[in-house]
Protein backbone atom coordinates (compact mmCIF):
# COMPACT_ATOMS: atom_id res chain seq x y z
CA UNK A 1 0.00 0.00 0.00
CA UNK A 2 1.24 3.49 -0.86
CA UNK A 3 2.35 5.35 2.29
CA UNK A 4 2.01 9.12 2.58
CA UNK A 5 3.25 11.39 5.37
CA UNK A 6 1.05 14.45 5.96
CA UNK A 7 2.85 17.31 7.71
CA UNK A 8 0.26 19.90 8.72
CA UNK A 9 -0.21 21.80 11.98
CA UNK A 10 -3.82 22.83 11.32
CA UNK A 11 -5.75 19.93 12.81
CA UNK A 12 -8.90 20.32 10.68
CA UNK A 13 -6.96 20.41 7.41
CA UNK A 14 -4.78 17.48 8.46
CA UNK A 15 -7.81 15.39 9.40
CA UNK A 16 -9.64 16.28 6.19
CA UNK A 17 -6.65 15.32 4.03
CA UNK A 18 -6.12 12.13 6.04
CA UNK A 19 -9.74 11.02 5.52
CA UNK A 20 -9.66 11.75 1.79
CA UNK A 21 -6.35 9.96 1.26
CA UNK A 22 -7.47 6.97 3.31
CA UNK A 23 -10.66 6.82 1.25
CA UNK A 24 -8.47 6.69 -1.89
CA UNK A 25 -6.61 3.69 -0.51
CA UNK A 26 -3.46 5.35 0.79
CA UNK A 27 -1.87 4.59 4.15
CA UNK A 28 -1.45 7.87 6.03
CA UNK A 29 0.71 9.10 8.91
CA UNK A 30 0.33 12.62 10.34
CA UNK A 31 2.65 14.96 12.23
CA UNK A 32 2.06 18.57 13.22
CA UNK A 33 5.56 20.05 13.57
CA UNK A 34 8.79 20.27 11.63
CA UNK A 35 11.04 18.27 13.94
CA UNK A 36 8.67 15.31 14.01
CA UNK A 37 8.36 15.56 10.25
CA UNK A 38 12.11 15.16 9.76
CA UNK A 39 12.25 12.23 12.18
CA UNK A 40 9.32 10.44 10.56
CA UNK A 41 10.49 11.04 7.00
CA UNK A 42 14.02 9.80 7.66
CA UNK A 43 13.10 6.84 9.84
CA UNK A 44 10.37 5.47 7.56
CA UNK A 45 10.03 4.64 3.88
CA UNK A 46 7.25 6.87 2.58
CA UNK A 47 6.16 7.00 -1.03
CA UNK A 48 5.29 10.71 -0.79
CA UNK A 49 5.31 13.60 1.69
CA UNK A 50 2.71 16.39 1.82
CA UNK A 51 4.51 19.22 3.56
CA UNK A 52 3.11 22.49 4.89
CA UNK A 53 5.57 25.40 4.85
CA UNK A 54 4.43 27.30 7.96
CA UNK A 55 5.16 24.85 10.76
CA UNK A 56 6.17 25.13 14.42
CA UNK A 57 9.70 24.14 15.56
CA UNK A 58 11.10 23.84 12.01
CA UNK A 59 9.57 25.48 8.96
CA UNK A 60 8.71 23.40 5.93
CA UNK A 61 11.61 24.69 3.83
CA UNK A 62 14.13 23.51 6.43
CA UNK A 63 12.31 20.18 6.71
CA UNK A 64 12.55 19.81 2.94
CA UNK A 65 16.28 20.58 2.92
CA UNK A 66 16.97 17.99 5.62
CA UNK A 67 14.92 15.32 3.86
CA UNK A 68 16.67 16.02 0.55
CA UNK A 69 20.08 15.45 2.13
CA UNK A 70 19.21 11.78 2.65
CA UNK A 71 16.16 10.84 0.58
CA UNK A 72 14.60 11.55 -2.79
CA UNK A 73 11.01 10.81 -1.75
CA UNK A 74 8.49 12.96 -3.71
CA UNK A 75 7.48 16.07 -1.74
CA UNK A 76 4.46 18.27 -2.46
CA UNK A 77 4.35 21.57 -0.60
CA UNK A 78 1.08 22.69 0.97
CA UNK A 79 1.22 26.42 1.48
CA UNK A 80 -0.96 29.42 2.17
CA UNK A 81 1.69 31.59 0.53
CA UNK A 82 0.73 32.52 -3.01
CA UNK A 83 3.87 34.52 -3.80
CA UNK A 84 5.75 33.26 -6.85
CA UNK A 85 9.09 33.59 -5.06
CA UNK A 86 7.96 31.20 -2.32
CA UNK A 87 7.04 28.63 -4.95
CA UNK A 88 10.32 29.13 -6.79
CA UNK A 89 12.24 28.69 -3.53
CA UNK A 90 10.35 25.48 -2.81
CA UNK A 91 11.00 23.98 -6.23
CA UNK A 92 14.66 24.98 -6.12
CA UNK A 93 14.99 23.39 -2.68
CA UNK A 94 13.87 20.07 -4.13
CA UNK A 95 10.07 19.99 -3.94
CA UNK A 96 8.38 18.03 -6.71
CA UNK A 97 5.27 20.22 -6.74
CA UNK A 98 3.25 22.68 -4.66
CA UNK A 99 -0.39 23.48 -4.08
CA UNK A 100 -1.77 26.67 -2.56
CA UNK A 101 -4.39 26.70 0.20
CA UNK A 102 -7.31 26.63 -0.06
CA UNK A 103 -7.25 23.79 -2.56
CA UNK A 104 -9.77 21.41 -4.07
CA UNK A 105 -9.16 17.84 -2.91
CA UNK A 106 -9.53 16.64 -6.50
CA UNK A 107 -6.57 18.79 -7.53
CA UNK A 108 -4.46 17.56 -4.62
CA UNK A 109 -5.24 13.93 -5.48
CA UNK A 110 -4.32 14.58 -9.12
CA UNK A 111 -0.98 16.09 -8.15
CA UNK A 112 -0.27 13.14 -5.87
CA UNK A 113 -0.97 10.70 -8.69
CA UNK A 114 1.32 12.65 -11.03
CA UNK A 115 4.18 12.72 -8.49
CA UNK A 116 3.84 9.01 -7.74
CA UNK A 117 3.66 8.12 -11.43
CA UNK A 118 6.76 10.19 -12.20
CA UNK A 119 8.72 8.39 -9.49
CA UNK A 120 7.40 5.03 -10.69
CA UNK A 121 8.65 5.72 -14.21
CA UNK A 122 12.07 6.77 -12.90
CA UNK A 123 12.34 3.63 -10.80
CA UNK A 124 11.26 1.32 -13.64
CA UNK A 125 14.37 1.97 -15.76
CA UNK A 126 17.26 0.52 -13.71
CA UNK A 127 20.68 -0.23 -15.14
CA UNK A 128 20.98 -4.02 -15.73
CA UNK A 129 23.16 -5.73 -13.13
CA UNK A 130 26.78 -5.91 -14.19
CA UNK A 131 26.35 -3.42 -17.00
CA UNK A 132 28.49 -0.30 -16.92
CA UNK A 133 26.93 3.12 -17.33
CA UNK A 134 28.34 4.68 -20.48
CA UNK A 135 28.25 8.46 -20.51
CA UNK A 136 27.46 10.08 -23.86
CA UNK A 137 29.80 12.56 -25.53
CA UNK A 138 29.76 15.87 -23.75
CA UNK A 139 26.84 17.97 -24.80
CA UNK A 140 28.03 21.59 -24.90
CA UNK A 141 25.84 24.51 -25.99
CA UNK A 142 27.01 28.05 -26.67
CA UNK A 143 25.63 31.45 -27.66
CA UNK A 144 26.82 35.06 -27.19
CA UNK A 145 29.91 34.01 -25.24
CA UNK A 146 27.91 31.79 -22.87
CA UNK A 147 28.74 28.07 -22.75
CA UNK A 148 26.55 25.44 -21.10
CA UNK A 149 27.95 21.96 -20.45
CA UNK A 150 25.01 19.61 -19.99
CA UNK A 151 26.93 16.62 -18.58
CA UNK A 152 29.04 18.66 -16.16
CA UNK A 153 26.09 20.92 -15.28
CA UNK A 154 28.30 23.99 -15.73
CA UNK A 155 27.69 27.41 -17.24
CA UNK A 156 30.50 29.77 -18.19
CA UNK A 157 30.16 33.35 -19.46
CA UNK A 158 33.21 35.07 -20.94
CA UNK A 159 35.40 32.57 -19.09
CA UNK A 160 33.71 33.07 -15.70
CA UNK A 161 31.74 30.23 -14.04
CA UNK A 162 28.10 31.17 -13.34
CA UNK A 163 26.28 29.67 -10.36
CA UNK A 164 22.73 28.69 -11.28
CA UNK A 165 20.03 26.77 -9.44
CA UNK A 166 18.85 23.53 -11.04
CA UNK A 167 15.71 25.18 -12.41
CA UNK A 168 17.59 28.17 -13.79
CA UNK A 169 20.01 25.78 -15.49
CA UNK A 170 17.14 23.81 -17.05
CA UNK A 171 15.43 26.96 -18.35
CA UNK A 172 18.69 28.18 -19.89
CA UNK A 173 19.39 24.75 -21.38
CA UNK A 174 15.93 24.62 -22.96
CA UNK A 175 16.45 28.03 -24.56
CA UNK A 176 19.96 27.22 -25.79
CA UNK A 177 18.88 23.88 -27.23
CA UNK A 178 16.23 25.72 -29.23
CA UNK A 179 18.13 28.69 -30.66
CA UNK A 180 15.94 31.03 -32.74
CA UNK A 181 12.80 29.20 -31.60
CA UNK A 182 10.45 31.25 -29.42
CA UNK A 183 9.58 29.16 -26.37
CA UNK A 184 6.30 29.75 -24.56
CA UNK A 185 6.22 29.88 -20.77
CA UNK A 186 4.20 26.67 -20.79
CA UNK A 187 6.81 24.86 -22.86
CA UNK A 188 9.68 26.14 -20.74
CA UNK A 189 7.85 25.07 -17.58
CA UNK A 190 7.40 21.59 -19.02
CA UNK A 191 11.07 21.29 -19.97
CA UNK A 192 12.45 22.81 -16.78
CA UNK A 193 10.01 21.40 -14.21
CA UNK A 194 8.75 18.22 -15.87
CA UNK A 195 6.33 17.44 -18.68
CA UNK A 196 3.46 17.03 -16.24
CA UNK A 197 4.06 20.39 -14.51
CA UNK A 198 0.73 21.93 -13.51
CA UNK A 199 1.78 25.05 -11.59
CA UNK A 200 1.57 28.69 -12.63
CA UNK A 201 3.81 29.41 -15.61
CA UNK A 202 4.69 32.93 -14.36
CA UNK A 203 7.37 31.13 -12.33
CA UNK A 204 9.31 31.10 -15.61
CA UNK A 205 9.37 34.90 -15.55
CA UNK A 206 11.18 34.73 -12.21
CA UNK A 207 13.80 32.33 -13.57
CA UNK A 208 14.32 34.57 -16.61
CA UNK A 209 14.87 37.60 -14.34
CA UNK A 210 17.44 35.63 -12.36
CA UNK A 211 19.26 34.53 -15.51
CA UNK A 212 19.34 38.07 -16.86
CA UNK A 213 20.69 39.36 -13.57
CA UNK A 214 23.43 36.72 -13.45
CA UNK A 215 24.38 36.80 -17.12
CA UNK A 216 22.90 39.59 -19.27
CA UNK A 217 23.27 42.42 -16.76
CA UNK A 218 26.61 41.26 -15.40
CA UNK A 219 28.32 40.90 -18.78
CA UNK A 220 26.48 43.54 -20.79
CA UNK A 221 25.05 41.10 -23.32
CA UNK A 222 21.52 40.45 -24.54
CA UNK A 223 21.25 36.69 -24.27
CA UNK A 224 17.53 36.22 -23.66
CA UNK A 225 14.95 38.16 -25.69
CA UNK A 226 11.31 38.59 -24.68
CA UNK A 227 8.72 38.10 -27.41
CA UNK A 228 5.63 39.87 -26.10
CA UNK A 229 2.57 37.71 -25.82
CA UNK A 230 4.50 34.58 -26.74
CA UNK A 231 7.52 33.83 -24.57
CA UNK A 232 11.32 33.91 -24.72
CA UNK A 233 14.07 33.14 -27.21
CA UNK A 234 17.85 33.10 -27.55
CA UNK A 235 18.83 34.13 -31.04
CA UNK A 236 22.09 33.13 -32.69
CA UNK A 237 24.94 35.62 -32.47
Amino acid sequence: MTKILVVEDEAKIARFVELELTHEGYEVDKVDNGRSAVEQALENDYDLVLLDILLPQLNGMEVLRRIRKEKDVPVILLTARDAVMDKVAGLDAGADDYITKPFAIEELLARIRVALKRREVQASTPVPEGQAVVEPDRHVLSAHGVTLDVERHEVVANGDPIELTNREFEVLKALMENLNIVMSRERLAQLACGYDFVGETNIIDVYIRHLRSKIDDRYGIKLITTVRGVGYVIRES
